[in-house]
């Protein structure tokens, strides 16, 4: 943070979410810690890339202001008359967007557990299965026909040297 103190376009703060800091970790969308966060300060979006202090420079050396509402003179054309169209609708219609935006993630989110779940319960029957033929199979004597050819090899090669 000292290394970044008065940064023209990188501000780095540390906010405890579990104390004073509540209000503000509950409106950016922190859910766990630790959490960073970057980009517009309307619009945080989660970083997500490594964490040791090599990974996190890297990654701020790449930050720069971008096309926001806040930064029109950063967009492009279309993204100008994207922003300016949204500008336009009423917070209610905004809000509406954005509880189906969070809807269809959440939706997307709770598949992809329920496929996940899915996988771990093949995963558990498939080695549950492979465990149960193992315990046949080394029941079948397997393990006592490899220590016998494996004593007849040892004791072979110690008739050879004689």
């Amino acid at each position: 943070m000292q290394e970044y103190d008065g940064h023209d376009t990188i501000l780095i703060g540390d906010v405890d979410c579990t104390a004073e800091g509540k209000e503000i970790c509950s409106t950016v969308g922190v859910k766990g810690y630790p959490t960073i966060k970057h980009g517009d300060i309307s619009n945080l979006e989660d970083y997500k890339g490594g964490r040791d202090l090599d990974a996190l420079k890297t990654f701020a050396s790449t930050l720069k202001p971008s096309c926001s509402p806040a930064n029109l003179d950063l967009c492009e054309e279309d993204e100008k008359a994207e922003i300016e169209k949204l500008l336009e609708l009423s917070n209610k219609d905004l809000k509406a967007k954005i509880s189906e935006g969070d809807q269809a993630l959440k939706a997307a989110e709770e598949h992809f557990s329920a496929e996940v779940q899915k996988l771990q319960d093949t995963y558990q029957r498939l080695t549950t299965e492979k465990d149960e033929k193992v315990a046949e199979i080394e029941g079948l004597g397997l393990k006592m026909y490899k220590a016998v050819l494996a004593h007849k090899k040892k004791t072979a090669s110690s008739k050879d040297e004689l």
